[in-house]
Order: C-alpha cells, then sequence, then structure tokens
C-alpha cells in the first residue's frame, strides 16, 4: 500500500480529508497519513481506540511514536493521558490498549536501527515548557537526524518559512495558514525537503507538533 509515499512532494491531510478505516483489531480504526507497506509499514497515522479495545503484544522492529490527542492509552509502562509523548525505539513491544477510549498521533518504522532510548514526556507539565521571544516550546526529542517539539505560538506568529531538510506539522490547537490557505486543528502537512514554506499561526495562535530532519533528502538517503 502507498499513501502519500512520494517525499520528493508535500503532503496535505485536512480534517474533512480524514476516513476512518477499520484495522485488524476489532474497536481500532485508523486515518493513514501515510503509508508505505502492508500491514507492517513505514506509516503515519491517527489511531482511534474504542472503550475497551484492545491490541495483542506486538513487537515494534522499527520503532514507535506516539502523541495522545485524547483519552488515556495503556500498556505495560504506564497509562498515558491527552498530552503524553512517548517514543518506544526500535526492537520494543508492548500490548496496547485503552479503558475509555483514546485517539493517538502514531509515526512507525520511522527511526534509524541504533536508536536505544525510550522517551516518555508529559506536555502538560509546566516545566517542561520554555520561551522562545513570543512563543512556547516544548523539545520532545533531538537527535543528529531529527528534531521533535510542540509549539505555542501567539496569533499570527511564523511557523517555518522553509523545509531544506523536510518538515512535518500536525495542527493541535488553532490554526496556521499559508499565503494561499488556513489550515485548522487536526490539518496535517508534510513538506519535502528543501520546500518553501511561510507557515505561520492563525488570527487566534495556534499549538502545532512540529518534527524535521527526518524525510529522505534529494542525495537519495534512504527510508529506515
Amino acid at each position: 500500500m502507498l499513501i502519500n509515499a512520494d517525499f520528493s512532494r508535500n503532503a496535505i491531510v485536512t480534517p474533512d480529508q480524514q476516513p476512518w478505516v477499520p484495522s485488524p483489531q476489532r474497536g481500532v480504526e485508523r486515518v493513514l497519513l501515510d503509508r508505505i507497506g502492508g500491514e507492517q509499514a513505514r506509516a503515519t497515522s491517527i489511531v482511534r481506540y474504542a472503550p475497551g479495545s484492545r491490541f495483542p503484544w506486538h513487537g515494534h522492529p522499527g520503532g514507535e511514536e506516539i502523541l495522545v490527542l485524547s483519552g488515556i492509552f495503556s500498556d505495560a509502562s504506564g497509562d498515558f493521558p491527552q498530552g503524553w509523548y512517548l517514543r518506544n525505539p526500535p526492537g520494543s513491544g508492548h500490548e496496547p490498549s485503552s479503558r475509555n477510549g483514546a485517539t493517538l498521533f502514531v509515526k512507525l518504522q520511522q527511526m534509524p536501527p541504533d536508536e536505544q532510548r525510550a522517551v516518555r514526556v508529559d506536555t502538560r507539565d509546566p516545566a517542561v515548557w520554555r520561551r522562545e521571544k513570543d512563543s512556547a516550546v516544548c523539545p520532545l526529542f533531538a537527535s543528529s537526524d531529527e528534531q521533535v517539539r510542540l509549539l505555542r505560538l501567539p496569533a499570527n506568529a511564523p511557523l517555518l518559512q522553509a523545509a531544506p531538510t523536510g518538515a512535518e506539522a500536525l495542527v493541535l490547537a488553532g490554526s496556521i495558514a499559508d499565503a494561499r490557505r488556513s489550515y485548522p486543528q487536526g490539518s496535517w502537512l508534510r513538506l519535502a525537503p528543501g520546500a518553501q514554506a511561510a507557515l505561520s499561526a492563525g488570527a487566534a495562535g495556534a499549538t502545532v507538533y512540529l518534527k524535521t530532519g527526518h524525510l529522505p533528502n534529494p542525495n537519495g538517503r534512504s527510508l529506515p
């Protein structure tokens, strides 16, 4: 299966373009944002757990990244309400579930094989945020290959002017806009390496998940 699989092109999926697709596990549905492969795929998705649903134990040979968008997500390492950021390295595994339901932003098989550190960040904790000019930043993960953070931007504040190594954004609150249109809460944007993109927060500001440096570059870095 190939969905938004050409990383030399920008990809944008707004909430009105996000159909829910049943997963093989009853009670778990997904919005497929990008995907290369079948059920075991390099994939970016929004995943929704119905109350009481679970997946049987499974491994993540290429790692897994999760941002809890709503509800409470659980596995053997704990219960994680809305706002938690989880990073499970390659070779990890778990049996995920949600007692009362949850919605997640999930990225699979997108980590280098030598990444070993599990990450848990509660983005509701004021101590994990720092001020940068008029904005607030919550660092989630940083390496030589990528940087992941949440941004809280005031009205009309710039988000990104260019994406020399590519970028990926999920609008968590408010909206962002470019010269052509506005992207409301729930919009997902993937900008190709080298893309020019004058993106800024909307009139009510924005909270945005932003990831940079992780996409294949024009010189042909292969996908994990």
